[in-house]
């Protein structure tokens, strides 16, 4: 079956990107997910219309593709996806239950987020080097804002002149859905802003006409490789943590506002996470702190 001819996966993903407003990404992994679905149940079963589909075959898929040596957490997305999609034909009115009713969803061992330490991101910030040129001043400037405010790579390229605010001391995230979030600016990350935007009127001139915050030396945007080399390079400079990326510091961001007594809604609204779920994970490192200071300060401990 040809994906892009189905009718029926094209009206959710116009959903999706319409109605919902999902990032490309996002929509990319629903249209892959509904597509091997697809092909599987055309190879196997022959064309079958949304009513025909039963659990047995969507059962049947996921061993399949158990066998084939898929990850629970990569199983676990292909059913969420298999959900939204049955979900959105039902209310619809195009099917009258959803085959997926009954599927169970494996089992995910949880994995902690990797984040860096407090004293390894002082001594990033307060002793190391960046290069006298524009690339030294870029780099520290990206490493500063993922840092500072936790967005996400994506967030941090996509981030526009207009959003950064130093009359207010605050940041304009845009983020999933074109959800709107503010993150206020420390005095250093002000102070940063400040010497990252006299460097670029420099190098570029008053009026450089160009809408992004963040450029590279010829004055264009951000490759996602680019910025994910910049905070391998740096971070392996402070810290011997195995994953050393964008996101990871998103995670030292929200680990180090925990660990220092913020409030779990808070660090919510500041990360940009619809539900305090996503946000939860990050509980376990507090209570990490709570364990030590025990240890070090009880008499029985």
């Amino acid at each position: 079956m040809e994906f892009h001819t189905d009718p029926q996966i094209q009206a959710f993903i116009d959903y999706l990107k319409f109605e919902k407003r999902y990032s490309p990404h996002t929509i990319r992994s629903y249209q892959d997910d509904l597509q091997f679905f697809y092909e599987y149940l055309s190879s196997s079963f022959g064309n079958l219309s949304l009513a025909e589909i039963k659990p047995t075959f969507i059962r049947s898929w996921l061993a399949k593709q158990k066998e084939e040596g898929l990850s629970s957490k990569s199983l676990n997305r292909r059913i969420s996806s298999l959900r939204s999609y049955f979900k959105y034909h039902l209310r619809q009115g195009e099917i009258t239950t959803s085959p997926m009713t009954t599927i169970v969803t494996p089992k995910v061992s949880k994995r902690l987020p990797s984040f860096v330490d407090q004293k390894d991101t002082e001594l990033l910030f307060a002793h190391v080097e960046f290069p006298d040129n524009w690339e030294g001043v870029l780099e520290k400037m990206i490493l500063q804002l993922l840092y500072a405010s936790g967005m996400r790579l994506s967030e941090l390229i996509g981030l526009k002149q207009s959003q950064v605010n130093l009359q207010k001391a605050q940041l304009k995230i845009l983020g999933k859905g074109n959800k709107e979030r503010l993150i206020p600016l420390s005095l250093e990350t002000q102070q940063e802003i400040k010497n990252y935007l006299q460097k670029r009127k420099e190098k570029f001139g008053e009026n450089d006409g160009l809408e992004l915050f963040l450029i590279n030396d010829k004055g264009r945007k951000l490759y996602p490789k680019y910025v994910q080399l910049v905070v391998k390079k740096y971070l392996s400079l402070v810290t011997t943590i195995e994953k050393r990326s964008p996101h990871v510091l998103r995670h030292t961001f929200a680990t180090h506002l925990m660990n220092n007594g913020a409030e779990l809604n808070a660090v919510k609204e500041l990360l940009g996470h619809s539900s305090l779920a996503a946000t939860q994970v990050y509980t376990h490192n507090t209570i990490d702190k709570l364990k030590d200071i025990h240890k070090k300060a009880h008499p029985k401990a």
